[in-house]
């Protein structure tokens, strides 16, 4: 009997190039769903009449928003590459639709945040038209941002899940979940901070739950492709990031007396998000400098397909009768 082949790869190289991407992405992936958790806070606070938690919203998502900008920019390298993005528009590509969600959110984000400096300038002239106008136009941009939100904070699971990077392609049906939760708990966060209350309770416990349902799914329900997600250093920021989400919710939900308990829940709701992007970040870089995470799913894939067993190396034609195989 011949032992089964093991899988090989060129001298142990990679099959598939690791992204180039630095950690600039992983924190553009937090605060850009801080931006989007953010817009939804502040649209909650402007309908419910909450001046503390819309400025607070508002001032932070537009905070986050130019981080996000600093940090894409920064990895792209030259500040013109975002410009000459918004040149087309192509709906299957998820960077091209990324970008400009960016921008439109950013547009409306500007506009709400603009509106709160409105009561301080002056009643005359081109800034009196000012004070009139843009009070109820930065109404009807934080009601904008807060729908775009969604898009903003979901879209880069999107982008990761499209490249052929194994662990992140494989999670596709997860990653935007696990995003929009951790947006979510990120956006109560700092609504604990500046003004907890029932909803931001409600918010933090919703979004906590939504992260880490997707977050278990993607670390154990897609076998050999979850593997990187438990191990090592990107297992080690995952494991950290349940344990402060979950302290996070549940502080949230007893701390409702205490602003002080109520502050460092949102702080580790806050953290929580952090280290789950970093930790996915991770996670995805590490699958793909490992040749077995390309090599062992893609023969699986092709037994399961055609029937045929393929171990160490390529597929064998199926015999044909009268062929050399039948002869």
């Amino acid at each position: 009997m011949v032992p089964e082949a093991d899988f090989q790869s060129y001298y142990g190289r990679p099959i598939v190039r690791p992204p180039v991407w630095t950690h600039d992405i992983a924190i553009y992936l937090f605060t850009g769903g801080l931006a989007a958790g953010s817009a939804m806070v502040a649209a909650g606070g402007q309908a419910t009449n909450d001046p503390v938690l819309r400025v607070a919203g508002r001032a932070t998502a537009m905070g986050a928003l130019g981080a996000s900008a600093f940090f894409l920019i920064k990895d792209l390298g030259r500040p013109d590459r975002f410009h000459h993005m918004l040149r087309v528009a192509k709906p299957t590509s998820p960077m091209s639709m990324g970008t400009w969600l960016l921008s439109f959110f950013g547009g409306a984000a500007g506009l709400a945040a603009a509106a709160e400096v409105a009561p301080f300038l002056p009643d005359r002239g081109v800034l009196g038209l000012a004070r009139k106008v843009l009070p109820p136009v930065g109404a009807a941009a934080g009601y904008g941002a807060a729908l775009l939100a969604p898009g903003l904070a979901t879209y880069t699971a999107v982008l990761f899940s499209d490249t052929a990077v194994p662990s992140w392609n494989a999670a596709y049906p997860d990653l935007p979940f696990m995003f929009a939760g951790s947006a979510l708990a990120s956006g109560a966060g700092v609504g604990l901070i500046a003004a907890p209350g029932r909803a931001m309770r409600r918010m933090a416990v919703a979004g906590a739950a939504v992260e880490l349902a997707a977050g278990h799914r993607v670390e154990h329900g897609h076998g050999l492709l979850s593997e990187p997600y438990r191990k090592g250093r990107p297992g080690k920021l995952l494991r950290a990031a349940r344990l402060l989400t979950a302290v996070g919710a549940v502080g949230a939900v007893v701390g409702h007396r205490s602003r002080v308990v109520s502050a460092l829940a949102g702080a580790s709701l806050l953290a929580g998000s952090v280290l789950t992007r970093f930790g996915v970040f991770e996670g995805g870089v590490e699958s793909a400098k490992d040749p077995r995470y390309t090599v062992i799913p893609q023969r699986e894939g092709l037994n399961k397909a055609g029937g045929v067993k393929v171990s160490g190396g390529p597929a064998s034609p199926p015999s044909v009768p009268g062929g050399p195989a039948s002869a």
